[in-house]
């Protein structure tokens, strides 16, 4: 039963989570490394990693290796480029042969994937709980996609923590500033949206069609749920899901959404398009930051809270990964020291790695560092790093479930149907349905 359900999670990538956390194409497998040397790399100081992306998370890892070593001369790591999807084939190949002496030390997964993996596999992450590592320092949101009852498994790195960016000189001309756009609910967000858009034709922000990303952040935003204590969906009766089914609706009835059919497009509507803002997780700057005509245009608040719900916030995030730990990890200790000293423990990695990579920090001390609190042109001269590193800290968490990508696709469904005028009941019922149906192959 336990191959079947990681057969199903393999099956589904999602495209925006992909794009978010910069998965990238590999330059080298992990099955095309020499076994000897993978062998040899997780004995004594040296350590073998799996990650995608060499301009963002590979970087991150060497960074972090420069800075361990300065007071471990003879560390190493082996940094094995593997692409996301070609990870998680290695690990069915691996984990369904039951031989899991060719798992590297340390891998990095899509916080998505994490506990589906932990409980699919109950051998595969180390517990960390009382490793030493301080998680009450890493945003409340980013700690939990990685927790099975109550132990810990992996280390937050990246920040999916969500934003509300805009254009400030459309909103300008439509008699509106960013503070107008500041700690609100949707209701006032659409009252604005409408105004926005009759007088200069622009949307205050766009998503993916066929998407439900954004129906999930804001159910996580008010500290809800689409799991029963039991891992049974709650679609039914979901009072959360509804108000946001409700809010997606009518932004999508009157405008103040607009849509992309791709990945590219959804981009475009916003760095060339008629769409003047992005609300996504912070990762979405630097495709702001792609258009250089508009630098200085630009502003960062926070999102927009559920309204009538109870314990809505203006704070979510999107998207993100951590690091793990295997269980044939050769130096455990090894291994949990330095990430103590550099991903849990260093804000020299982060000032390192920010400036280079906007690989913002779910490590909350980073944000103290005088680094995040220096303006950024781009955003018209705010600190914006500083500011998200404290939205981070306000973030409700959020259990993405064993079946998270499964749930995911079938609220895709359920949005895109009420969007063409299906009763959203009637659609949370049969997406309801689906998920307990594949739950159950």
């Amino acid at each position: 039963m336990k191959k079947k359900i990681l057969a199903m999670a393999l099956s589904a990538v999602m495209a925006c989570s992909l794009a978010a956390c910069g998965s990238g194409g590999s330059t080298e497998t992990a099955g095309a490394k020499d076994s000897k040397e993978t062998q040899a790399a997780a004995e004594g100081n040296e350590l073998t990693v799996w990650a995608w992306d060499k301009a963002f998370n590979i970087y991150a890892m060497e960074e972090a290796e420069k800075i361990y070593a300065k007071d471990h001369a003879d560390f190493k790591l082996n940094i094995v480029e593997v692409s996301w999807n070609d990870l998680q084939t290695q690990l069915s190949t691996i984990l369904s042969s039951g031989d899991y002496s060719q798992l590297p030390d340390i891998l990095l997964m899509q916080d998505f994937a994490y506990q589906k993996y932990i409980i699919t596999y109950e051998d595969l992450f180390t517990d960390l709980t009382n490793s030493g590592i301080d998680f009450s320092q890493f945003s409340g949101g980013k700690v939990k996609a990685s927790v099975v009852d109550n132990k810990n498994y992996g280390i937050p790195f990246d920040s999916g923590t969500e934003i509300a960016a805009y254009r400030t000189d459309i909103l300008e001309q439509a008699g509106y500033t960013v503070d107008d756009l500041t700690d609100i609910d949707w209701d006032r967000f659409i009252e604005i949206g409408e105004d926005v858009l009759a007088k200069t034709g622009y949307s205050l922000f766009s998503s993916q069609a066929g998407s439900s990303d954004i129906i999930m952040q804001m159910v996580q935003s008010a500290g809800g749920s689409i799991w029963n204590e039991d891992g049974t969906p709650n679609f039914i009766g979901n009072e959360t899901l509804e108000a946001a089914m409700k809010t997606y609706e009518k932004l999508f009835t009157t405008g103040v959404m607009a849509t992309g059919n791709s990945w590219d497009e959804y981009i475009a509507t916003f760095t060339s398009g008629k769409t003047l803002g992005a609300i996504n997780g912070c990762w979405i700057m630097a495709s702001i930051e792609s258009a250089d005509d508009q630098a200085g245009l630009w502003k960062i608040t926070n999102m927009p809270s559920l309204p009538g719900v109870a314990g809505a916030t203006n704070y979510s995030n999107q998207g993100g990964s951590s690091w793990g730990i295997t269980t044939n990890c050769k130096n455990t200790e090894l291994a949990v020291d330095f990430f103590n000293k550099t991903f849990a423990g260093s804000t020299e990695l982060y000032d390192t790695i920010l400036p280079s990579s906007g690989a913002l920090s779910s490590w909350i001390p980073a944000g103290e560092s005088s680094v995040y609190a220096e303006p950024q042109e781009f955003y018209g001269g705010e600190a914006v790093f500083e500011k998200i590193t404290e939205f981070a800290s306000k973030t409700p968490g959020f259990n993405t479930g064993v079946y998270y990508t499964e749930a995911n696709d079938a609220l895709a469904v359920a949005v895109t149907n009420v969007c063409s005028g299906s009763d959203i009941e009637t659609e949370l019922k049969t997406a309801e349905e689906t998920v307990t149906f594949n739950m159950g192959q």
